[in-house]
């Protein structure tokens, strides 16, 4: 899956389209979900190095929001790492050229459901 893909489907999924909140010139996306605001995926370019890998290539890859009981499930065959960059105990990234597709749209899916605003929700 290329980061564009990811996007598409963030916006056909959800109606979300990225914002750009860094000074990278449009390197790094976040999508947000829609009544919480809350960043459910973070897109970012990396070297694979930062996740062990003994390679200075660059790839895209995405930062997602796991419930806690979920850590144990994807490891690192699926192109799932713990997050880069982000709190290691709430997000995990994904390598966009490493990942299955279904395994990504899964994991959005999930990510997305773990921002809702669970105040609205209580109501």
């Amino acid at each position: 899956m290329t980061k564009q893909e990811l996007l598409t489907y963030c916006l056909e999924t959800y109606g979300t389209t990225p914002d750009y909140p860094f000074d990278d010139w449009m390197e790094s996306a976040v999508c947000r979900h829609g009544d919480s605001r809350k960043w459910y995926a973070v897109c970012l370019r990396v070297s694979r190095r930062k996740f062990g890998m003994d390679s200075d290539e660059i790839i895209d890859a995405v930062n997602l929001k796991l419930p806690t009981e979920m850590f144990g499930s994807f490891g690192a065959e699926a192109g799932v790492y713990p997050a880069y960059h982000m709190n290691k105990l709430h997000w995990i990234s994904v390598l966009l050229p490493d990942a299955p597709e279904d395994v990504v749209q899964f994991l959005v899916n999930v990510s997305y459901e773990a921002t809702k605003d669970h105040k609205k929700l209580k109501k």
